[in-house]
């Protein structure tokens, strides 16, 4: 019902806070400023959702400059327009991720979460709040894209739609609330200083005591919006954190800001003194600017783990029956690239082979290949299963869409932070202990002078700040991994780092990880190959991921290819086709048939026949990647050390002669024997697992920790925690100890920050410090942290040859 507002009232809306003017709706006793703002809480009631409200005092965007109207997106019912947001869909389901500018608190989230609920099409929602965007994964036949913008528009959290710039990077904006807040808080507390300069200088018994009330009052006045409007916030947090029966840091501040308001209006009504509102004023300034620095903080550090800007993905690109390897940055649309078998698509592309058998795991988590056909669209994220295949580019790649696949929580190995959890143990408990002695200070001082007990109890809750323990984790491992990204070393998140830093066993790959094809040198042994059989052969190799087939793709370079389409590759044995009714064969001698077991100290037998008739073999001698001996040399002593390999021993005396005894030798190992071997060594140790992501993606999932190293970094596994360019294997002691060594890092500033705190409380107790101080000590002891951990981290990383000087 519409009611007309006497001229003198005024309420607020229940959902965005506004002010109703003239004409506002009452829905449940409630309050609303426009039809907007009530069809909101309507759709919400109706669903159950207004918990939303309990989450954040007006949570809501405000309605009344919105049409709600559905006819505004229907651009969206034309098929190509629409189709052009999404992120991936299949027969049953579509994925797409939005920009919502009003995402800004935690009732936001939650109820951008629970979609679901509102919608039974919406199965899927998921919100990254730094980035304001939330990813929603829907069902085609219950909802369409048209109805799901209305829906989010309709509750308030309109998506930005731009068509023009789909890819363009959305850059979150700072909380403008937080903003208005400091700057209330900082004029206020300006002019109570002002107010206040007589009692500063001790000149106040010079003053006309009429004027000396004045100015008190005036100050009252002036703290009024300073307590309600700038401390709501805190208030909320503390709140909510006591409805959860805990105890938050917010908590003791409150306690302090209510204790110095009610004390100073105690004094200046009382006893006509001047109280403490200008330091209360200063309390809360120096507070909100403290938030600010850290949320400024924290979108910088948001750029060192957004390291997808320089995520190592390359793809091969055929121009003019010419194939050659390129950055991802490079492709553009209306290229026509080669995806071999479990390659990653890394764009959305039009398929043109024959057909192709598409796992889309890492999109959707289901592992049943989808059969796709020529002509049909696939999409990036896919990776194909079986022969290479060509596609053309229709869609700018995207490493960032990537970079969030490789973090799908499909592939997550379910071990959290170790050290996050202890600081947050840590606060908890710092927090009640700041309480119990603020509440004993207040208690001893209350005898003697109960004006300095209200400021001790006051200086020892703002003085004292978990915050810094809470944060020295975050940024310690967020500075590691942006100097590991500046190493070629990219870390899937912050918890590798951690894990790394236990690491007690490393288990090497041989062929691809400390064998290098690319120094191989290669021979042909057998009958002399026709152009026929080389160009058979070229088609073979080219088709196959495997570093010796790669090695001998090189070795033909120049040779054309014949064009055939089903090309298949046996794990860990050979690649074979049908050509001509005849079956041709390149791999292992057991794959190929060969009979005669051909033997070489020094390199990989590679076998190819026809029909079974031995053509010949290659014999390409394993040059040991650059650097592999010191690698093994150094972690040998404080590591144990593995090393799994398919192929046969031939090559154990020549690799014990450069390596050492130091490493256990394993030979004649499948894909599926790795796995096993890693899982047993699981049960006693923390490993390591290092290879070239090909034949061992199950070892590589399997280890604690699985690096994925390869020469072109055109192999993407999601089974992998990081990914290492090839040219800095050299540095992996490196980085094994800088990450042992930010580990420590992380310790040593708990226990800075605990010393910071310790002295401030042994301070703040004497009555030593004013409220105003330990509201500027409070932000320095969050800026010391991250100061220490930075410089230390960059120091330690310069030390290790991971930073240049200039850099540090």
């Amino acid at each position: 019902m519409d009611k007309k507002l006497p001229a003198h009232e005024v309420v607020s809306c229940y959902h965005c806070g506004e002010d109703c003017e003239n004409v506002h709706l009452v829905v449940d006793d409630r309050n609303f400023c426009c039809q907007g703002c009530k069809l909101v809480y309507e759709v919400l009631s109706e669903n159950d959702l207004c918990n939303y409200y309990d989450i954040a005092n007006h949570p809501g965007n405000s309605q009344k400059s919105k049409k709600l109207q559905s006819n505004r997106f229907d651009y969206l019912e034309d098929q190509e327009t629409a189709n052009s947001l999404l992120d991936f869909q299949n027969a049953n389901e579509s994925h797409l991720t939005f920009y919502i500018q009003n995402i800004h608190c935690a009732s936001c989230i939650w109820l951008l979460e629970n979609l679901n609920q509102i919608h039974s099409g919406i199965y899927y929602s998921r919100v990254d709040f730094i980035k304001k965007k939330v990813q929603i994964k829907f069902l085609k036949d219950k909802i369409t894209i048209k109805e799901l913008v209305s829906l989010l528009s309709t509750i308030g959290y309109e998506p930005k739609i731009n068509l023009s710039n789909l890819d363009k990077k959305q850059v979150p904006t700072y909380d403008k609330r937080l903003i208005q807040k400091l700057a209330v808080a900082g004029f206020c507390f300006g002019n109570m200083m002002l107010f206040s300069i007589p009692e500063y200088f001790s000149e106040a018994e010079l003053i006309d005591p009429s004027f000396r009330g004045l100015f008190s009052y005036l100050n009252v006045i002036l703290a009024i919006p300073v307590v309600i409007y700038s401390a709501s916030d805190y208030y909320l947090s503390a709140w909510n954190s006591l409805k959860q029966k805990r105890i938050n840091m917010d908590v003791p501040i409150v306690l302090g800001i209510v204790a110095l308001f009610v004390y100073s209006l105690w004094e200046i009504f009382a006893f006509q003194r001047s109280g403490y509102m200008d330091s209360l004023g200063g309390l809360l300034f120096f507070l909100l600017l403290g938030k600010i620095y850290q949320q400024k903080t924290f979108s910088t550090l948001e750029f060192d783990r957004d390291y997808k800007a320089y995520f190592p993905i390359a793809i091969t690109r055929i121009s003019k029956d010419q194939e050659s390897v390129i950055p991802l940055s490079k492709l553009s649309v209306g290229d026509v690239i080669m995806v071999r078998d479990e390659e990653l698509i890394p764009a959305d592309s039009v398929l043109l082979s024959a057909n192709a058998s598409i796992d889309y795991s890492f999109v959707t988590g289901e592992e049943v290949p989808v059969p796709k056909q020529k002509g049909e669209l696939v999409y990036a994220g896919g990776r194909q299963m079986g022969g290479a295949i060509l596609l053309t580019v229709q869609k700018s790649p995207s490493q960032g869409y990537l970079t969030d696949l490789w973090n799908n929580e499909s592939f997550e190995k379910g071990k959290e932070g170790l050290l996050e959890p202890i600081s947050n143990k840590i606060s908890a408990v710092f927090t009640w202990s700041v309480l119990a002695i603020a509440f004993i200070s207040f208690a001893y001082w209350s005898f003697t002078d109960l004006s300095l007990a209200v400021k001790v109890f006051a200086s020892v809750l703002i003085v004292a700040c978990p915050c810094a323990l809470a944060m020295s984790t975050p940024f310690t491992l967020g500075n590691t991994l942006r100097i590991f990204g500046k190493s070629r070393f990219y870390l899937k998140n912050a918890n590798v780092v951690e894990r790394l830093a236990l690491v007690d066993s490393v288990i090497f790959d041989k062929t691809g990880t400390l064998t290098d094809p690319s120094t191989a040198k290669i021979s042909f042994i057998g009958v002399p190959l026709s152009e026929e059989s080389k160009s058979i052969l070229k088609a073979l190799v080219q088709r196959s991921t495997h570093p010796l087939s790669n090695r001998i793709n090189y070795w033909l370079e120049g040779q054309n290819a014949i064009s055939i389409e089903q090309v298949k590759e046996i794990k860990g044995a050979g690649v074979q086709v049908t050509y001509k009714n005849q079956d041709f064969r390149i791999g292992s001698a057991e794959f190929t048939g060969f009979k005669t077991q051909p033997k070489s100290q020094f390199g990989n037998i590679v076998c190819f026949t026809v029909e079974g008739q031995e053509l010949g073999y290659f014999l390409i001698e394993s040059g040991l990647r650059e650097k592999a001996s010191d690698v093994i040399s150094e972690l040998s002593a404080k590591y144990n050390l593995h090393m799994l390999s398919g192929d046969y021993p031939h090559e154990q005396t020549y690799l014990e002669e450069k390596l050492g005894h130091k490493i256990t030798y394993n030979f004649q190992q499948s894909p599926v024997d790795k796995l096993s071997y890693v899982k047993n060594l699981n049960k006693a140790n923390h490993t390591l697992m290092i290879g070239d992501g090909l034949n061992d993606a199950g070892a590589l999932q399997e280890g604690e920790v699985g690096i994925a190293i390869s020469d072109r970094v055109s192999h993407f596994s999601p089974a992998s925690d990081a990914i290492m360019d090839s040219e800095v294997f050299g540095m992996i002691p490196n980085f094994l100890s800088f990450a042992k060594s930010s580990r420590l890092i992380i310790k040593a500033s708990f226990i800075l920050s605990l010393f910071y705190n310790l002295v401030g409380l042994g301070l703040a107790v004497q009555g030593l410090l004013s409220p105003v101080i330990c509201a500027i000590l409070m932000p320095l002891s969050s800026i010391s942290v991250v100061v220490f951990t930075t410089l230390t981290t960059n120091f330690v990383a310069w030390k290790r040859g991971m930073l240049s000087s200039k850099l540090f």
